[in-house]
């Protein structure tokens, strides 16, 4: 990440697009998971130019574009577009395989798109980072997977209350049972020894 620029931590969460390079792709997607949750939405994954209109139509979804350069200069442009005019637009965690100036050398990525996101990237070969997601990324697991557990938990509370108030369904109730006195209990007790 350039030093200028935004550090990491903010721009999973922030609305502001960046570039994501360095990784592999699955890491890339781990990272653009992870900027999808903080906004509470679904993520969508673009592979094809054609996709690339639909996805930009989401003004507050997160669009994860796996490696930019394969999409071609002219869907970059629809993408440097989209950052200069649409005002409600989704956040764009747009990746690059390998370093972003490789990217620019082999003329694979453009350098207007990469110019207007130049305070907005990650290197996630960055000494450290790397580990920093991975616990990150673990730590966050648990807590979806406590999360889902107590969801269903409830799930099934609901369900099996409903089965119980459910027409037709006999409940059996026992009977109150009356208290007895002390001295009521004695009187009972010797009227049924006398019998």
């Amino acid at each position: 990440m350039t030093p200028q620029g935004y550090r990491e931590v903010e721009l999973v969460c922030n609305r502001s697009s960046l570039l994501l390079h360095g990784g592999t792709e699955e890491e890339r997607r781990c990272w653009a998971q992870e900027a999808a949750r903080n906004f509470n939405v679904e993520l969508v994954e673009v592979r094809q130019a054609a996709e690339l209109p639909q996805a930009l139509r989401q003004p507050n979804g997160v669009v994860f574009i796996p490696d930019v350069a394969k999409l071609g200069r002219d869907a970059q442009f629809v993408l440097l577009q989209c950052l200069r005019t649409q005002e409600e637009r989704p956040k764009l965690v747009l990746g690059v395989s390998g370093s972003a100036d490789a990217a620019l050398a082999r003329g694979t990525l453009r350098e207007d798109l990469h110019y207007r996101l130049h305070k907005a990237q990650v290197d996630l070969q960055k000494d450290g980072l790397r580990d920093v997601l991975k616990s990150r990324w673990a730590q966050q697991a648990e807590q979806l997977a406590l999360k889902a557990a107590a969801a269903r938990a409830a799930e099934e509370a609901a369900r099996e209350a409903a089965i119980a108030r459910r027409p037709g369904t006999v409940t059996r109730i026992a009977p109150k049972q009356k208290k007895v006195s002390g001295g009521a209990r004695a009187k009972a007790v010797s009227r049924n020894a006398a019998r």
